[in-house]
C-alpha cells in the first residue's frame, strides 16, 4: 500500500515548455526549459549553474497560441547539475508581471 501524502502548498504541473530569461543586471538573454509548474515556483533546466538567490526575469513560452505567455520574476532556490552541461533550477516565483508591464525587449 502506498502510504504518500503531498507537502507541497501548490500542485504542480509537469510540462516541457520553452522559456527564455534574462538575468538582473545582464544583457545577454538564455534559453531554458520549463519541466514543471506550479503557482508558486518552476523548475527548469538550463545549460548553466545559477547561483542560489540569484533573480531572474523569465518568459514562459506555451506551445499553443491559445495560451498567453507567462513573464515572471523568479528566484533560485536549488540548482544542480543533472549531467554533464545541463543543470536544474528550482525556482520560486516571486512576482507575475502583467502584460502592460512587459515590454518587447522582456525578459
Amino acid at each position: 500500500m502506498l502510504d504518500y501524502a503531498e507537502k507541497r502548498d501548490f500542485q504542480r504541473m509537469a510540462m516541457e515548455c520553452p522559456a527564455r530569461f534574462r538575468m538582473h543586471n545582464a544583457k545577454e538573454v538564455n534559453g531554458a526549459i520549463v519541466k514543471d509548474l506550479s503557482s508558486g515556483g518552476m523548475l527548469l533546466w538550463l545549460e548553466q549553474k545559477i547561483e542560489l538567490g540569484e533573480r531572474l526575469n523569465i518568459e514562459v513560452m506555451p506551445a499553443k497560441s491559445i495560451t498567453p505567455s507567462l513573464s515572471a520574476e523568479v528566484s533560485i532556490i536549488r540548482c544542480y547539475e543533472l549531467e554533464d552541461g545541463v543543470w536544474a533550477a528550482a525556482c520560486s516565483i516571486e512576482n507575475i508581471f502583467r502584460e502592460d508591464e512587459v515590454g518587447a525587449s522582456f525578459p
